[in-house]
């Protein structure tokens, strides 16, 4: 029930408000249905880092049944995605799956997603769109 403390855009307008107006930080939004198993472990993940990354990320939740204006446009197809945004610009991570624009597995360890988040912000700092997962989970089993 991690999701009710971490804050839910609503709409698509919250959306885009949410990715146009950090202009220092990186913007994290999990897409997906908020009764979703995958989505319930990932919120308690995002939900025990959120205080640790504050300073340099800000997390957000967004059901995509309520909200579905970018399903098409971000392929939220799966149950449950996380999408990475510095800047108005989607930024990329390179997992070893062979899709990059977005975190649609669900990763259990509090830490490796500080360093996915913080390897992304590192490279989003530096101006590159891409950047390369500290860990490669193109072994990891999808529950």
């Amino acid at each position: 029930m991690s999701s009710i403390f971490l804050p839910h855009l609503r709409t698509g307008w919250h959306v885009d408000q949410a990715i146009l107006s950090e202009d220092d930080r990186l913007v994290i939004i999990r897409f997906g249905k908020d009764y979703d198993r995958l989505c319930m472990i990932m919120d308690e993940i995002l939900y025990g880092i959120a205080e640790k990354v504050k300073n340099f990320a800000s997390v957000y939740l967004c059901d995509i049944e309520q909200v579905p204006d970018f399903n098409e446009m971000y392929e939220l197809y799966d149950p449950c995605t996380v999408m990475f945004f510095y800047r108005n610009k989607h930024m990329m991570c390179d997992f070893g799956t062979g899709n990059n624009n977005k975190l649609n597995f669900p990763i259990d360890n509090k830490q490796d997603m500080i360093d996915i988040i913080e390897t992304i912000y590192r490279g989003a700092i530096k101006g590159k769109g891409l950047v390369v997962s500290p860990k490669d989970y193109s072994s990891v089993r999808t529950r």
